[in-house]
């Protein structure tokens, strides 16, 4: 619990995104964003608004703890699909949070992982990858480098 208590406040958020998933590219483009979380039910609830200017789309993320399993659930809404129904669940061990879930990118099974790592008081490191072959082999597909606003 209170895991994300560091997220709380405005960040400015570098964002680097993959742009074909799943076909080998290393072609990434690169676009701003600005972050705001808000922590709720003492610790246990985080909630944030991600503002893309540059792209048709923003995002929010709701994150929920559950006590008895000692892990998280974390959902995504973008803007133009609305909410994704499938959360990645974990934890933080030593400083670092894993979340997996299984889900589909353009119809194809894939294991999503999210790694929340390098937080500090003003800065923090956020990665999505996807695997197609059931977590041997992963791929990174969106990096976001985050510091404090103000």
């Amino acid at each position: 619990m209170k895991d994300f208590d560091f997220l709380v406040g405005e960040w400015d958020v570098a964002n680097r995104r993959l742009l074909k998933r799943g076909v080998g590219s290393d072609e990434w483009e690169e676009f701003p964003g600005r972050c705001v979380a808000y922590g709720f039910f003492d610790g246990a609830g985080s909630f944030d608004t991600l503002t893309l200017p540059t792209k048709d789309f923003d995002g929010a993320t709701v994150r929920t703890y559950d006590a008895e399993r000692d892990e998280w659930s974390i959902y995504w809404v973008n803007s133009r699909r609305g909410l994704d129904p499938v959360p990645v669940v974990g934890r933080f061990v030593d400083g670092v949070g894993t979340f997996y879930a299984d889900d589909t990118d353009d119809g194809r099974p894939i294991r999503v992982r999210f790694i929340w790592s390098g937080i500090t008081p003003d800065s923090c490191h956020w990665e999505q990858a996807f695997s197609y072959d059931g977590g041997q082999t992963w791929e990174t597909n969106w990096i976001m480098d985050s510091t404090r606003a103000g």
